[in-house]
């Protein structure tokens, strides 16, 4: 419960396999059930395709894969979490969306220093009731990705020419 004067971060809270992640709820515009991808040759491997979504091409990373997590059994829904930050749109495919929260910003703490994909978008943790929300840096989420993207690739095979 928060009071009058104690500032809160809205955010939306989802589940990637049973852990609970929430972002800034300004930064989602809409939820998508379902939804066809078309797939990205050489992408990163977070990076499952992108989605088509009213004339707008949208990458959709696959946030078991950037966090590290196994994944999910083949009967299971997954949902389109759409963001827009700036002039970019990303959708962040998550198990369950759960709700949009007002979170205490005086609770909200730092996250421990890690190594890894689980632990290096994270930006704050929130000890509540239910356990642990970890708050997601969505600039963090695509960083590693263009990271990725962008390192030297690997030749294999006989060179050509020079």
């Amino acid at each position: 419960m928060t009071t009058a004067t104690e500032t809160v971060q809205q955010a939306c809270a989802f589940l990637v396999a049973d852990h609970c992640f929430a972002i800034d709820s300004a930064l989602v515009t809409e939820v998508l059930h379902g939804g066809g991808l078309t797939a990205v040759p050489l992408a990163p491997e977070a990076i499952v395709g992108l989605l088509h979504l009213r004339g707008r091409i949208v990458p959709v990373i696959d946030m078991r894969r950037r966090l590290g997590f196994p994944a999910p059994p083949p009967s299971a829904g997954r949902v389109h979490l759409v963001l827009r930050q700036q002039d970019e749109w990303y959708s962040l495919l998550v198990d369950e969306v759960l709700d949009v929260h007002d979170f205490p910003t005086a609770r909200i703490e730092q996250p421990m220093k890690g190594q890894g994909p689980a632990t290096d978008a994270v930006s704050g943790v929130f000890a509540g009731p239910a356990g642990l929300v970890h708050f997601l840096d969505p600039q963090r989420i695509v960083q590693s990705l263009v990271r990725q993207r962008t390192a030297p690739f690997i030749r294999h095979g006989a060179s050509h020419g020079g």
